[in-house]
C-alpha cells in the first residue's frame, strides 16, 4: 500500500460539485492498493498514521500526533499513486489493485481507523473526485508498505 499523508488546516472532497467528505485540522489520507497487499499492510498503516507525531507542539515543534490533536481523517482512494512512468508519456497502472479487491481493502483500511476512535470522512471510491487539499506545514510524508517492510 502506498499513503501519501498531508498535513492540513481543512480538505474536503465533491463529487459532481455534492460535498462527499470535509475535514479541519488532520490528515488528508490519498490511498493506493496493489496486488499483492494484505490486512497486515492495513494494520501497519492504521497504526503508524494516527500516531505520526507531525503537528507542532507549543513550541513550535514537531511532537503532536493526530490522536494528541484530536484531528480528523478524509480518507480519498488513489489508484494513480501505483502508475508507473518510467516508458512512453502514459502511466501504466498495472502495478494498481483491480478495483473488487482495492475497495475491499480501502474499506477494511478506513473501517479500522474508525475503531481506533477517529473523525474519519472519506472520498467515494472510483468516483471522479474534486479533492481540496489545504496543506499546512506544507508537510507531506509518503508511506509505501513494501518499502517499509525492507528496513
Amino acid at each position: 500500500m502506498r499513503v501519501i499523508v498531508q498535513r492540513v488546516s481543512h480538505g474536503k472532497v465533491l463529487v459532481k460539485d455534492q460535498t462527499v467528505g470535509e475535514i479541519g485540522k488532520g490528515l488528508v489520507l490519498l490511498v493506493g492498493i496493489t496486488h499483492d497487499d494484505t490486512e497486515k499492510d492495513v494494520a501497519f498503516l492504521v497504526d503508524k498514521i494516527p500516531n505520526l507525531r507531525i503537528f507542532e507542539d507549543e513550541e513550535g515543534k514537531m511532537n503532536h500526533s493526530l490522536m494528541d490533536i484530536n484531528g480528523g481523517i478524509l480518507s480519498v482512494s488513489q489508484f494513480t499513486l501505483y502508475g508507473d512512468c518510467r516508458k512512453g508519456r502514459r502511466p501504466n497502472f498495472m502495478n494498481a489493485a483491480k478495483p473488487d479487491f482495492a475497495e475491499d481493502l480501502y474499506e477494511t483500511f478506513n473501517r479500522k481507523l474508525v475503531e481506533k476512535g477517529l473523525e474519519m470522512e472519506t472520498g467515494q471510491f472510483g468516483a471522479m473526485m474534486d479533492v481540496q487539499i489545504h496543506n499546512d506545514g506544507p508537510v507531506t510524508l509518503i508511506l509505501d508498505t513494501d518499502e517499509m517492510k525492507k528496513k
